[in-house]
C-alpha cells in the first residue's frame, strides 16, 4: 500500500512538473534551440526552406524521411500546435534560420481546440501575422489550406468538416490579396464527407505515407513558384 502511494506520489509530482514546464515554455521555443544554432546560416547560393506546422508537418520527416534528404528542407513542425504558439516561435525556427520560403501549414489544432477556444478569424490574424513577419524578412510565402478532416478523434463534435473549408476559403482569399501563395492540399485529398481519403491517413487527421506522397508534388510545385517571386 505505501508503495502504491509512493508510486501514485511520483506521477503526481511528474505531471505538475510538466504542467510547471509546459506553461515556462509554453511555444516549445526550447524544441529546436539547438538545431537551430548548429545549423548556422545558409552556405552561399542556398535556397532555403522552412517548413513551419504542427504534428502533419512533423510526421512527415517520420513518414516520408526521404523527402527532407539532400535538399535544403527544413522541419520545424512541432506536434498538437496552435497559430499562437507557431506566432511566438516564428522568429527562432523560421526567420533566423534566413530561409527564401517558409510553408506554413497551420490551423487544425486551433479548430479542436488544443490551447483553448479560437474563432476562424483568430486563426487567420495568427496566419497573416506570420506571413507579414516573413514578408518584412524578404521571406517568401506559402499558406497552406488545412487538410481534411471529418472529426477529431482526441476531441469528438467540433465539426472540423465544414470549418475546414470555411479556414481554407479565408487562406485563399487572404494570399490572393496579399500576393502570397496559396496552396491547397484540400482539394487532393478530401472524400465525399469533407474528411481525408482513407487511403491517405491513418486516424482520419494525419497523412500516412500515401498522403504524404500526394502533398509532396503540390508543395514542390508551390516552391518552385515561390522561388520565382520578385
Amino acid at each position: 500500500m505505501n508503495k502504491l502511494k509512493l508510486v501514485s506520489g511520483i506521477i503526481i509530482i511528474l505531471i505538475f512538473m510538466g504542467d510547471i514546464a509546459y506553461a515556462q515554455d509554453w511555444a516549445n521555443l526550447e524544441r529546436f534551440r539547438e538545431e537551430n544554432a548548429e545549423l548556422g546560416p545558409p552556405a552561399q547560393g542556398e535556397k532555403r526552406i522552412v517548413f513551419m506546422g504542427n504534428s502533419i508537418t512533423e510526421g512527415w520527416s517520420q513518414h516520408s524521411p526521404s523527402f527532407f534528404e539532400v535538399k535544403p528542407y527544413i522541419n520545424r513542425g512541432i506536434s498538437g500546435q496552435t497559430t499562437p504558439q507557431m506566432l511566438l516561435r516564428f522568429r527562432a525556427d523560421v526567420i533566423n534560420l534566413e530561409p527564401e520560403v517558409v510553408v506554413i501549414l497551420a490551423g487544425t489544432n486551433d479548430i479542436a481546440g488544443n490551447t483553448g477556444p479560437s474563432s476562424l478569424e483568430m486563426i487567420m490574424d495568427n496566419l497573416i501575422s506570420m506571413a507579414e513577419l516573413a514578408k518584412a524578412n524578404d521571406i517568401k510565402v506559402i499558406l497552406c489550406s488545412v487538410l481534411p478532416a471529418y472529426d477529431y478523434p482526441w476531441r469528438p463534435g467540433l465539426n472540423p468538416d465544414e470549418k475546414i473549408p470555411a479556414l481554407n476559403e479565408m487562406i485563399k482569399t487572404c494570399a490572393g490579396q496579399n500576393g502570397l501563395i496559396y496552396l491547397d492540399y484540400f482539394s487532393s485529398m478530401v472524400d465525399d464527407n469533407n474528411g481525408m481519403k482513407d487511403e491517405y491517413t491513418y486516424d482520419g487527421v494525419h497523412p500516412n505515407e500515401a498522403g504524404y506522397r500526394v502533398m509532396e508534388p503540390l508543395v514542390e510545385k508551390a516552391i518552385g513558384m515561390a522561388l520565382k517571386k520578385k
